[in-house]
């Protein structure tokens, strides 16, 4: 599991506005990390949401209109990824990259 790779991923149960059900997802956390833990942080993939710069942002290599919510980061057990579907584009990582930035305050 590494970073920038597309897996789909369990993310029931939810509470709220949380997004929610079985969707694809793309690893964010670094690869030590990955390796070193039992979780991984992933942004969950949409092909609902609008694009709206930094909270949605497209996510073009993965499918068309598909977009990464942002502002629905989190950490998840690694036994809720099912498998894995690709990998992220590495100027759409850089997008992402540059949006959570934006939404962490980093």
């Amino acid at each position: 599991m590494r970073r920038g790779e597309v897996w789909w991923v369990d993310l029931d149960p939810t509470r709220g506005s949380e997004i929610r059900k079985t969707r694809p997802a793309v690893i964010v956390s670094v690869d030590a990390l990955n390796r070193a833990r039992r979780t991984v942080v992933v942004v969950p993939l949409s092909s609902a949401a609008p694009a709206r710069p930094p909270l949605v942002v497209p996510a073009e290599s993965v499918g068309t209109g598909s977009v990464a919510v942002c502002d629905q980061v989190r950490a998840v057990d690694k036994t809720r990824l099912i498998s894995k579907l690709g990998q992220l584009s590495l100027p759409d990582l850089k997008v992402l990259s540059e949006s959570l930035a934006i939404i962490l305050g980093c």
